[in-house]
């Protein structure tokens, strides 16, 4: 199964359609091919052909004959022809030959020493270290990575971040080491950081990396100098081998770490780490690993793709891609979806292929290259794994055991009531709801937090939101709880579990005063990197509109109170509910709620629980609050 990506688009763009295979027959030294080129709109920048599993693919410039020899590798023991188009939206449907190849007739064919190395990568796994309905969870990923290592003795297993932190309770009330324990597990070899690596501070990055046995890497830090632990350290680059194959790795965090993190989180004895947004420490570390004699480089960004539009894959990931020299795979994450494709290559050098998956061990990409006899890469496929993929294998004894663990010791304290909901709160998406307009869950914390404390407006982060509610990542111990599933049915119960998934940071909120000036400001700040970035607003008290159309900085059309009274750009002060994080300036909202008149009260969680109580009290359930208007997003 190979990915086409959502279409967030107008209908005059799309993935291309599935060439059509006109012959495959067998030749003296493969299979050849002959195909029909396709036209779509993005442009068509390539086309991958493959004889199936265990075979060497191809990947082609969009300048093709369309006549290729797939090659057949020694101890291939069939051949089924499949191709797919690509363009900057991403991989076509397969469309597959009608026959296979048996092993009887490819005896007849010269077979080469050409070779796959098989890539296995996730991102933004968060501690969802506990199987759902959904997330694959620590057992089931030990034994489908296990049995993917099985096929293939050049297997490598990489993460791109954010593999902690706005996680769930069983990975953050124990500082994350369960999380670290079960990547061990897995056997991952190389992670590159996250944002939510620096959650915590770096004392806590450093127990971190002191109990991974898997190597950390980061190429755009100023300095890697506090990033240790005993005889343990982050590298600039990787150079692996295994399997016949040698294999580099650079990886790159998003420069916005500083901003989406508590202040002081980078600093290290009067020193700061400072994450560069260029790419020039990756493309030097990718030219050290290649002078290392790696075969190939894969570069692991902490990036995200955020939508197809108007012709155009939009991102950071997308962008920074472009400007990688060398590698033959960038792997994204950050914004939680998924993507695949392929920038324009030529007969040459391949186009760089560029993966991301969702978070929370939803899914794995599987990526497989094709190294000739020169050690060229000459084909890359994508193959996306979803939890539904693995669901029939057995989940591993040892991982199980090693969550069950932790949740042993979760159980009497997160398995408590505290309410019922007539639903699910929604979280997610593509893009997530949280990040990119009105959300029910972002409408009933705020409003909860305005309550309370008696503020005119409350404001908070929707990247602070991390699950819905009930929440997909707490697996209750006690069965009879009512709770989402195939054969269960609303009201829901919800349990301090589900919260603390939902809100996992600690904030605590804290009371102040924003001028009209500013309030506009940081509605400019919370609209400025839509769809997905966590700074995206959530409110309670006023409403407001935006048009992404917009320059940056005059996205925001109107800014009134909940009645309608208009809010103007000038000094008159309202007191307002906000998270401590973004008081102190955290996901750019730097001095627009007033530092100096902060006054810190109760944890966000907490305010979040006692709201879910009050309004389950006598027995009711709270039915999902219907979006009012208060976010408006003017533009289609």
């Amino acid at each position: 199964m190979v990915l086409t990506s959502p279409q967030v688009t107008a209908n005059t763009f799309s993935v291309p359609a599935a060439p059509v295979i006109k012959k495959a027959y067998l030749a003296s030294n493969g299979i050849r091919v002959v195909f029909e080129k396709v036209s779509a709109s993005p442009a068509v920048t390539g086309y991958v052909l493959s004889s199936g599993a265990g075979s060497c693919a191809i990947s082609l410039p969009a300048t093709t004959s369309g006549v290729v020899t797939l090659p057949i590798i020694t101890g291939q023991s069939s051949a089924t022809v499949s191709i797919k188009a690509v363009n900057a939206y991403g991989f076509s449907p397969a469309r597959t030959w009608s026959k296979t190849f048996t092993a009887a007739e490819l005896a007849g064919v010269t077979s080469t020493s050409w070779q796959t190395v098989q890539l296995l990568q996730l991102s933004d796994l968060h501690g969802a270290i506990e199987g759902t309905s959904t997330n694959a969870g620590t057992a089931l990923l030990t034994t489908a990575f296990a049995a993917e290592r099985a096929k293939n003795p050049a297997t490598f297993t990489l993460s791109a971040g954010d593999n902690i932190g706005a996680a769930p309770p069983i990975s953050s009330q124990f500082e994350e080491l369960p999380t670290i324990e079960s990547m061990n597990l897995m056997k991952f070899d190389v992670s590159g950081f996250g944002n939510h690596e620096h959650d915590r501070n770096i004392a806590h990055v450093q127990k971190i990396i002191g109990a991974s046995d898997f190597q950390w890497v980061a190429s755009n830090y100023n300095t890697l100098e506090p990033l240790k632990s005993g005889n343990k350290a982050a590298k600039s680059y990787l150079v692996l081998e295994r399997g016949g194959a040698k294999v580099g790795f650079v990886a790159g965090n998003t420069e916005d770490t500083k901003e989406q993190i508590f202040p002081g989180n980078l600093s290290f004895g009067g020193k700061e780490l400072v994450i560069s947004p260029d790419v020039t420490g990756i493309n030097a570390a990718v030219k050290a690993a290649k002078a290392e004699g790696a075969d190939f480089v894969v570069a692991i960004l902490h990036q995200g793709w955020q939508e197809n539009r108007d012709g155009e894959a939009k991102g950071r990931l997308i962008d920074l891609a472009k400007q990688i020299k060398g590698a033959a795979v960038v792997f994204g994450g950050h914004s939680h979806q998924t993507y695949s494709s392929a920038l324009a290559g030529n007969a040459a050098v391949n186009g760089t292929v560029i993966a991301m998956t969702r978070n929370a061990g939803q899914e794995y990409n599987r990526v497989t290259l094709c190294l000739d006899s020169s050690r060229r890469v000459r084909g890359t496929t994508v193959d996306l794994v979803t939890r539904a993929n693995i669901a029939t294998l057995t989940p591993n004894a040892d991982g199980a055991a090693l969550v069950k663990k932790y949740k042993d010791q979760l159980n009497a304290k997160l398995d408590v009531k505290i309410g019922q909901v007539n639903g699910i709160f929604a979280q997610g998406g593509s893009p997530q709801v949280q990040r990119a307009g009105e959300a029910a869950i972002g409408n009933f914390t705020a409003d909860a937090m305005r309550k309370k404390y008696g503020t005119d407006f409350a404001y908070i982060n929707g990247g602070g939101i991390r699950d819905k509610f009930p929440a997909a990542t707490y697996v209750a111990a006690d069965k009879s709880f009512n709770r989402p599933g195939t054969d269960k049915v609303a009201p829901y119960d919800v349990t301090l579990g589900d919260a603390l998934a939902v809100y996992p940071f600690g904030n605590t909120v804290g009371v102040s005063v924003i001028t009209g000036e500013n309030l506009w400001k940081a509605l400019e700040n919370g609209v400025s990197n839509w769809p997905g970035d966590g700074r995206f607003p959530q409110i309670s008290g006023f409403k407001f509109s935006f048009d992404t159309t917009k320059a940056v900085g005059s996205r925001v059309q109107s800014v009134t109170k909940a009645d309608g009274t208009a809010i103007a750009k000038d000094s008159k002060e309202y007191t307002v509910a906000v998270p401590d994080f973004m008081i102190y300036g955290g996901d750019g909202y730097v001095g627009f709620f007033t530092p100096s008149k902060a006054k810190l009260r109760g944890l966000l969680v907490d305010v979040f629980i006692e709201a879910v109580t009050e309004a389950s009290s006598g027995g009711k359930a709270i039915t999902i609050p219907a979006l009012d208007g208060r976010i408006t997003k003017v533009n289609p």
